[in-house]
């Protein structure tokens, strides 16, 4: 096994631990499925659609898209992850482990990338691969949404520390902005073992999407800065969402 390839891919073992999950476990759901509910239906998605929900951890958004009455698959790099979204799975719900590098053979109506899972990779050209991947994947008529973080609005109300306290666990979290990517440190002791994780994402901008989109031969329909489909504002909106075909 390549170690260093290891070392390179930290959300392949951070995403992996019980410790992600904890730390984010109070992620507002809610809001989550109000943004499915807004999505799909401003989507236009006929019944029985198909979707593909990328990088989808342990599924939850899968999970609800399959209430909604479509047909599911939900994709991961983290094997626990899909071991445990597995569990729900349907005739109408389905879950692989797949690298979002990697086009699929099906084709999909449409293809959501939720809550920041983009922007990962310690290798630039892989957020184009990764693009062209998602555009590869779709139907004729099918469309994508990536939603990611508003990185001016991020950065300039990062948080440089904190602690948070999540089920007795001490998270030491550390954040700043380092060679265009915003880095959280995170430290914690648990059962007498001290761990240290690093998250990285490249603060892309919605220029930076739209240079890539162009190269990728993605069409940029329309932009949206929040979960309730506001307009996009560069300095105040809580997301970047893009919606493309």
């Amino acid at each position: 096994m390549n170690m260093q390839k290891e070392t390179n891919n930290w959300f392949a073992s951070w995403f992996d631990t019980p410790y992600y999950h904890i730390l984010y476990k109070d992620r507002d759901y809610e809001e989550a499925q109000l943004f499915m509910d807004n999505i799909t239906h401003y989507l236009n998605l006929p019944e029985n659609a198909k979707i593909l929900d990328l990088a989808c951890g342990k599924g939850r958004h899968s999970i609800y898209l399959n209430q909604l009455g479509y047909d599911v698959t939900g994709a991961d790099l983290s094997e626990n992850s899909i071991a445990i979204a597995s569990k729900h799975s349907n005739e109408k719900l389905h879950f692989k482990v797949h690298d979002m590098r990697e086009p699929f053979e099906e084709k999909f109506d449409a293809i959501f990338n939720l809550f920041t899972s983009f922007g990962y990779f310690e290798n630039d050209d892989d957020n184009l691969t990764t693009l062209k991947a998602i555009h590869n994947s779709l139907t004729e008529y099918g469309f994508a949404v990536i939603d990611f973080m508003n990185t001016h609005k991020v950065i300039a109300n990062l948080v440089p520390q904190e602690t948070k306290t999540v089920d007795g666990i001490n998270f030491h979290i550390k954040r700043y902005v380092e060679d265009n990517h915003i880095i959280k440190e995170i430290d914690f002791e648990d059962k007498g073992q001290h761990f240290h994780y690093t998250e990285k994402v490249k603060a892309l901008t919605l220029e930076d999407f739209e240079t890539m989109m162009e190269e990728a031969g993605i069409y940029l329909l329309d932009i949206f800065g929040d979960y309730k489909l506001h307009k996009f504002f560069k300095n105040d909106s809580e997301r970047l969402i893009m919606i493309f075909k």
